[in-house]
């Protein structure tokens, strides 16, 4: 006696090929298992408001990374509160530059020159991101308390940052786009503009009913060049 099949199992089954059929595409065309990284660890004095995990790591510009990790660590030592930061950076993006994930590659950079810093990522929401230069003769100071990844030095924050940022009148910018849209709306759904629009439907009817007259009459003396010599009428 044939055995009863499960359906059930049979829909389990074929779920579980969709999942990792999307999954594969995912990874595969967004190249996220083929990319190399490397982890580092920053620290800033002072505040970070505004840096948030998933934050760009940019090199003069272009993308190198992303922070992964904000924590708060208490140094017994300077009495002080350290905010390690840590990125992840993409491997080869300084194309001829020795990469930071080879062996001393990180230190070779550093001596060029090679600190990071905040900048302001968006005047509109007041995100902060990390920005990398080479900036020499410019002093390091380690902090030596995470040992799991490398360090990377960093420039002092400047105060200007967070002036400049609570000046930004986020709430005036966000009423003014209101009031915009609002306007958008209104004239979109207004009665003035939807006669205009039916006028300029007509409009184009009638250009299109010339055309038309104008290609017939043109193919006409093209066909019949004597009617218009003989001054005959060409069309009724």
């Amino acid at each position: 006696m044939p055995r009863k099949v499960n359906k059930t199992l049979i829909g389990l089954f074929a779920i579980g090929a969709i999942i990792l059929l999307v999954t594969g595409i995912v990874i595969f065309g967004s190249g996220e298992l083929f990319k190399r990284t490397d982890k580092f660890v920053l620290y800033f004095d002072g505040s970070v408001k505004g840096l948030s995990i998933g934050a760009p790591v940019m090199f003069r510009g272009v993308s190198i990374g992303t922070v992964k990790d904000i924590s708060l660590i208490y140094d017994s030592k300077a009495g002080t509160v350290m905010l390690p930061v840590i990125v992840e950076i993409e491997e080869g993006r300084i194309k001829g530059a020795p990469s930071l994930g080879e062996v001393g590659g990180s230190k070779k950079m550093i001596t060029l020159g090679l600190r990071g810093k905040l900048e302001i990522q968006s005047f509109l929401t007041g995100q902060l991101m990390i920005s990398f230069d080479f900036y020499p003769g410019k002093p390091i100071k380690p902090r030596g308390i995470i040992n799991r990844y490398p360090e990377l030095p960093t420039l002092p924050t400047s105060p200007d940052i967070f002036a400049l940022m609570d000046e930004i009148p986020i709430k005036e910018i966000a009423r003014n786009l209101e009031l915009t849209t609002q306007g958008i709306n209104k004239l979109v759904n207004s009665s003035e503009l939807q006669r205009s629009l039916t006028d300029m439907q007509g409009t184009l009817q009638e250009t299109k009913g010339a055309m038309r007259s104008v290609r017939l009459l043109t193919e006409y003396l093209e066909l019949h060049p004597e009617a218009l010599l003989k001054g005959k009428p060409v069309l009724k």
